[in-house]
């Protein structure tokens, strides 16, 4: 196994792999590969975003150890369970608001003391923020229309100085009409107005079609430019 550029994350030949924080037990039916007395978790980036923007060459330019994480729209746990091998002793909040969804993200979190799932709308984060806190990474895979203020919205309220985030950019969530590179620029153009940086912006193709990833870090106070 071959350390990446992301911590806790390692590769072998074209496969990402996270150390298996319980090791011996499967989340979504992935390979376990043991070397020496360590097992790791094959990380499918067809079924998770994360994966598939770190083997496009992504990485997020933490200026701090990540010792929070908020993690917006948590589904049934694919991702969430790699977020937690990669930082195990991080407390990683995830936030998702379908209860067919958050039934099998509760049962993960019974194994892995280092999720701690909320049963919330990510529109709303008033709800959450005393259970919250700061937080050093905020990380949002939403299927909604208005997915970029959803973002900036809990970025303001959790995020610490020196914080990154990443924002996975559904596009025929926004629209089923305009083009890709519409939708970005206009993306980017809100996040900057908000006081935002956009670090790198990383599609995800062939993993995940018209799908891009936003590095995010926090620059000046937002403008209130309408």
């Amino acid at each position: 196994m071959d350390p990446t550029n992301w911590p806790g994350v390692f590769r072998e030949g074209r496969d990402l792999y996270t150390r298996n924080l319980r090791p011996g037990e499967r989340v979504y039916g992935e390979d376990l590969r043991a070397v020496g007395d360590v097992e790791y978790r094959r990380w499918d980036p067809f079924r998770s975003k994360l994966a598939a923007f770190l083997l496009k060459g992504g990485t997020v330019p933490f200026e701090k150890e990540v010792g929070r994480v908020l993690y917006l729209g948590g589904a049934h746990g694919t991702t969430v369970s790699h977020v937690s091998d990669v930082w195990p002793t991080a407390p990683v909040f995830v936030v998702e608001k379908g209860p067919a969804s958050f039934a099998p993200l509760l049962a993960l979190a019974r194994r892995r003391e280092n999720i701690l799932p909320l049963l919330a709308d990510a529109q709303l984060p008033e709800r959450y923020a005393a259970d919250v806190g700061t937080v050093d990474f905020v990380y949002q895979d939403l299927a909604q229309r208005n997915q970029v203020a959803i973002f900036v919205e809990n970025a303001r309220l959790f995020l610490a100085p020196g914080g990154a985030g990443l924002l996975m950019l559904k596009v025929r969530s926004v629209t089923q009409r305009r083009p890709t590179s519409a939708v970005v620029r206009e993306a980017r153009t809100e996040l900057t107005r908000a006081g935002f940086s956009v670090r790198a912006e990383v599609p995800l193709e062939p993993f995940s079609k018209e799908h891009v990833a936003l590095v995010l870090r926090p620059t000046s106070p937002p403008s209130t430019d309408r």
